[in-house]
């Protein structure tokens, strides 16, 4: 019987006249040995039951130009919507930050209407003339310029033509800030205990200042080596009085990233904690809160009665 099968599948004629591919019905033995038979040609099948073609697993070389592109564009979200790397030029913030070091800044919480706040690191955009001199880094070979161009563009290297800024955040609006003489510095009358300036410095620097009323929406910023950063103290003749916009901030440096060795964090000084900080200048949200729920709730007791 065997043989039988085997002969139709090959299209040999049967014996007696019977039709090729023996279509007259199967039994069960007949069955397997069909199967047993059945080569792995992927065309064999008839309309009701199409063979199954085994899928075709893509070639890695036509997969990787896809996995860059995708790796090119989650690169370019992360730097446009939650962090980008800055490198450092000078040594206004030693020695809290060196010359070459690269730092990662939250570009994420802005979003979300977070401002800066006393202590912190951030990098900021030039509000107007705070770096006329600065010539930008560029490599002289174009073929160099072109890679750190796309590189910067989408987050893997830093830029070098744009002319973005790093300091620490010592007031924000509503504040006032001042040092005389060699320091301390003073916010809101309380003195800042500060122990990140460039040893040698003095907290004035050369340039005692002050008392400056920073305005709403606008932050003064001091650079750690105070003996050699052109920071809010030195553009006071400047439109915004010194003060930065914070709109201009591109966000919280909150990480040494490169190199290793240099590798930290940034968090906000302890002395930007002190209670009396805050609460020397004019009311707080919470205190602003309570005192207006105060009256607010002596009427809703009124009306119930």
């Amino acid at each position: 019987m065997g043989d039988l099968v085997i002969g139709a599948r090959s299209g040999a004629p049967e014996p007696d006249g019977e039709p090729v591919g023996n279509q007259g019905g199967l039994s069960a033995g007949d069955g397997e040995e069909l199967r047993d038979a059945e080569p792995d040609s992927e065309t064999d099948g008839d309309a009701e039951n199409p063979p199954r073609r085994a899928p075709r697993q893509r070639s890695f070389w036509k997969e990787l130009p896809i996995l860059i592109g995708i790796a090119l564009i989650l690169a370019l979200v992360i730097k446009t919507f939650f962090v980008q790397a800055f490198s450092i030029p000078s040594g206004s913030m030693e020695n809290t930050l060196q010359v070459g070091d690269r730092v990662l800044v939250d570009k994420l919480t802005p979003w979300f209407g977070s401002e800066p706040e006393r202590g912190e690191v951030v990098v900021f955009k030039d509000p107007g003339g705070w770096l006329n001199d600065e010539p930008t880094q560029r490599s002289d070979n174009s073929f160099v310029r072109g890679v750190q161009d796309v590189f910067s563009f989408i987050g893997l290297m830093p830029s070098s033509d744009e002319k973005d800024l790093i300091k620490r955040v010592i007031a924000v609006g509503g504040d006032t800030v001042e040092c005389q003489g060699s320091g301390p510095v003073k916010v809101n009358g309380v003195a800042l205990d500060e122990p990140y300036i460039f040893p040698g410095n003095t907290p004035c620097g050369e340039k005692p200042f002050g008392p400056v009323n920073v305005p709403k929406g606008t932050i003064w910023v001091m650079g750690d080596h105070r003996g050699n950063s052109l920071d809010s103290r030195y553009h006071m003749d400047q439109p915004g009085g010194g003060t930065v916009p914070v709109d201009n901030v591109v966000g919280r440096a909150f990480v040494v990233a490169w190199p290793i060795g240099d590798w930290a964090t940034l968090p906000v000084p302890e002395t930007f904690d002190q209670k009396g900080l805050a609460a020397a200048g004019p009311l707080a949200p919470t205190t602003a809160g309570a005192a207006l729920a105060v009256p607010a709730v002596w009427w809703m007791r009124r009306r119930r009665r």
